[in-house]
């Protein structure tokens, strides 16, 4: 893997802030009345539930319309709920998908009717019909979460440090941002694999063989027990490249069950992502994963707020990103916002003191 792999998928980002004109700006934003339709992929997670519910009330507390459907993680069901809310009229559509494959009829439908469709942290692919995305340098967070490992291992401090054995895992392969996650990650232990010094024992180094469907932190813990019975006999495993809080969780189960102690001093590094309450716990208190990303999701909603306020408006929403998301038709406007790694020496600061968390949610919060 080189980094022109990234350059392929980035394009030439634009930096700069800059407007770019809504389908439903302008002249026609005296008609509008700000109903908007909210599309979360889930309740499990809990962050859906955190941004579905602040989306809702912030822009009914501009005085709109809102509603919000949580998908139960179908594809067959987010299709059904965002139909019924273009028949039901609204005029503007924040979807964070299930399948980013899915959408292209319902949203052509939408388009027919003028909705204003925003792409809410996930990339919807294979529509000309998304007019802006809101999201964080995703690429970004995996080069966070592989630094992570990097600097717990000790590779940038001693020259001789390793050979480490690390493996790696990725999200379901219905969202885009995993690849992005991914490589990230993969590009930035690159250099450490091609010089001996990190060790993928399993070699399973490509996307889809990583993948955990669904997000799921069972099928991510299924795969780390086999990962560990077909090469960890003999062998100690050092870190484990995670993108997200939940598959983390039930990597440090899978661990656990095969007796190495959270905790311990040899027990694996473990990356994250979304800087779940149960996660941040275990980063606190030491006692499994040891990092997490932490994207404030109150910042990304109010990204998707501003565009919907600035139509309403008669303006353009602003964008910061022109051409990094392709979505199979056209590199999408965008949104991007910077992730924070986030460990056992800053996650008071970052997580508590800026009020994301409640640090009795910590407490109470079971894996």
């Amino acid at each position: 893997m080189h980094l022109s792999r990234r350059r392929l998928l980035y394009g030439s980002a634009g930096v700069a802030a800059v407007s770019v004109a809504g389908c439903s700006a302008g002249e026609e934003s005296a008609q509008l009345t700000g109903f908007t339709g909210i599309s979360m992929p889930m309740t499990f997670s809990e962050r859906w539930v955190i941004e579905g519910e602040y989306l809702q009330d912030h822009l009914e507390g501009l005085g709109y319309r809102v509603l919000l459907e949580y998908a139960d993680n179908d594809p067959e069901i987010q299709v059904e709920q965002i139909q019924a809310m273009v028949d039901a009229g609204v005029e503007f559509l924040i979807i964070a998908a299930v399948d980013n494959r899915s959408l292209g009829s319902v949203l052509a439908e939408a388009k027919d009717k003028g909705v204003t469709i925003i792409a809410y942290d996930r990339l919807i692919l294979d529509t000309p019909d998304v007019d802006y995305y809101v999201s964080f340098d995703n690429y970004e967070v995996g080069v966070l979460q592989a630094k992570h490992i990097i600097s717990r291992l000790g590779l940038e401090e001693d020259d001789d440090a390793g050979p480490f054995n690390v493996e790696l895992f990725s999200g379901s392969l219905d969202d885009s941002n995993s690849e992005y996650f991914f490589l990230g990650g993969l590009d930035t232990l690159e250099r450490y694999t091609y010089e001996g010094r990190i060790n993928i024992v399993s070699q399973d180094t490509e996307q889809a063989r990583t993948a955990t469907q669904g997000w799921d932190g069972a099928v991510a813990e299924k795969r780390m027990t086999k990962l560990l019975e077909d090469h960890y006999g003999d062998e100690p495993l050092h870190a484990v490249l995670s993108p997200y809080d939940g598959i983390s969780r039930g990597i440090v189960d899978a661990l656990a069950e095969a007796d190495y102690r959270p905790g311990s001093d040899d027990f694996p590094i473990i990356t994250g992502q979304d800087a779940e309450a149960a996660s941040v716990k275990d980063i606190r208190d030491e006692t499994g994963q040891t990092q997490t990303v932490f994207k404030d999701t109150r910042s990304l909603a109010d990204v998707a707020i501003s565009m919907v306020t600035a139509i309403m408006d008669g303006d353009s929403p602003e964008v910061n990103d022109l051409g990094t998301y392709n979505n199979g038709f056209k590199f999408v406007p965008a949104f991007l916002l910077e992730p924070v790694s986030v460990d056992r020496s800053n996650w008071e600061e970052v997580l508590i003191d800026s009020g994301y968390l409640a640090e009795e949610t910590v407490d109470e919060a079971e894996g």
